[in-house]
């Protein structure tokens, strides 16, 4: 894997070893990066405050970095996970602008005063077909820990269908057997 655009183009970045985690693939996050770079609907990725939920190898977060994001809070339980996005970050020299968070994207609590700033993406790409995108999204709302114009782009199976009556659907793509659609929320 590497990192396909910005700052950091064309340098690797490692996933922790063994199937737990399915990173998302260079042509899919150069496809999402397009899609957000181009929708009316999306806040600017420039100096833009990103939460990557069900981190894995940190790719999406990293990979808005690159493309000029400000900060990026990765949120992750999996210890080997945890490791390799801290790794990505030595490599890349991201400290300051990146924080590894061991908590559980489902259970995320109050936004935190060292936190003081809401996020304007997340990156939400959990285990398949476990029904776990709802009860994320409740937590980051709950907790406050995303602004008004935020957009929640989410990784799901390709033929998994998600009912989310506080988000509205803006566009969605399917890459292989994953399917990445992007939502505002619209309570």
């Amino acid at each position: 894997m590497r990192i396909v655009a910005g700052q950091h183009k064309g340098r690797p970045i490692i996933a922790p070893k063994g199937s737990a985690t399915r990173p998302t693939g260079d042509r899919a996050r150069e496809a999402i990066f397009n899609v957000l770079s181009h929708a009316a609907w999306a806040p600017p990725l420039d100096n833009a405050r990103v939460i990557d939920l069900f981190a894995g190898s940190g790719a999406l977060g990293l990979e808005a970095l690159s493309r000029g994001a400000e900060f990026c809070l990765f949120v992750e339980t999996d210890h080997a996970a945890r490791g390799a996005i801290r790794t990505n970050i030595e490599t890349l020299n991201l400290f300051g602008a990146a924080r590894v968070h061991r908590r559980s994207a489902i259970q995320l609590g109050p936004r935190p005063s060292d936190i003081p700033v809401p996020f304007s993406l997340a990156f939400i790409d959990p285990p398949y077909n476990k029904g776990l995108i709802a009860p994320c999204l409740d937590s980051l709302i709950k907790g406050n820990w995303l602004s008004s114009d935020a957009v929640a782009m989410i990784e799901t199976a390709n033929d998994e269908t998600l009912d989310l009556p506080q988000w509205q659907l803006q566009n969605e793509r399917i890459y292989g057997a994953a399917k990445v659609s992007f939502w505002t929320h619209a309570p």
